[in-house]
């Protein structure tokens, strides 16, 4: 569906992938450094410090209630946090105003939920941020989002309502909702556990077609399959704390701590 430039054979590949490497150098894209989140007394993030290159796909895992979603919506400021910074680009992360809309125009979120105005068409859904917040003209960013909902497969529901659609179909809608953007960074919340099981690889095949084409990805998923598959590095969790953090080859079968190994003894079937 979406292609992709054979690598170097000599790139390095230690704890990225090898269309990271050389992206690598210039310093993270997203740089999170000793982010500290509560929700009353339940401490959510605990010291979270964290560099995500440019091109990187880091795919977050662990229990639920380990603070997975609550880190990858602070990226977004969709949840403040207490004490630490959160940098895109070497900026920090607007508080509030214009700079804010324009932060979390340039980080892209697809949500399990799908998040789409139902009262909408699937086309009118993926134009009206171009349209009201990257200020496009109305004809441009129907080009793009045609282009853009064909690249994930849904081209033809463009005239439809979102309750028309698959919920596969309209999560796809929404990935190519947030590619109409042009961002910077793209998170996933969850994005295929709200999906029948029959759908959930059409979803899966997008996004691993977006990592190899080399966009910047934060994944909070379960699907090891795709973690495998399609991640760069992965980030454990648990308790509001990052754990450990590897390669997928290294994690997987190599875990480091008593909290992954069991983790992984619970979801992984031999």
């Amino acid at each position: 569906m979406f292609s992709k430039g054979a690598e170097p054979a000599d790139t390095p590949t230690v704890g990225v992938g090898p269309r990271v490497a050389e992206k690598a150098v210039a310093g993270p894209i997203v740089r999170l450094s000793g982010v500290n989140k509560h929700f009353g007394s339940l401490h959510v993030l605990k010291e979270i410090d964290l560099d995500i290159a440019e091109g990187e796909v880091v795919v977050i895992i662990g229990p639920s209630g380990s603070g997975k979603s609550t880190l990858c919506r602070a990226i977004n400021r969709l949840e403040t946090i207490d004490s630490g910074s959160i940098e895109l680009g070497g900026s920090p992360v607007p508080v509030e105003g214009n700079r804010l809309a324009a932060h979390r125009a340039d980080v892209g979120m697809v949500f399990q939920s799908f998040n789409l105005f139902a009262h909408k068409t699937v086309l009118e859904n993926v134009t009206l941020g171009p349209i009201h917040v990257r200020k496009c003209s109305p004809a441009k960013a129907r080009a793009q989002a045609m282009e853009l909902l064909e690249r994930v497969g849904v081209g033809a529901q463009a005239t439809k309502l979102p309750a028309q659609l698959s919920g596969g179909q309209q999560q796809r809608v929404a990935i190519a909702r947030s590619l109409a953007m042009n961002p910077r960074v793209l998170l996933f919340d969850e994005p295929t556990s709200a999906l029948d099981p029959e759908m959930v690889n059409e979803v899966l095949d997008v996004m691993s077609a977006l990592a190899q084409d080399g966009m910047t990805m934060v994944v909070v998923t379960h699907e090891m399959g795709f973690a495998k598959r399609a991640g760069d590095r992965v980030v454990f969790m648990a308790d509001g704390a990052i754990v450990e953090q590897a390669s997928p080859t290294e994690f997987f079968d190599n875990p480091q701590t008593d909290r992954a190994r069991d983790f992984l003894s619970k979801i992984l079937v031999h």
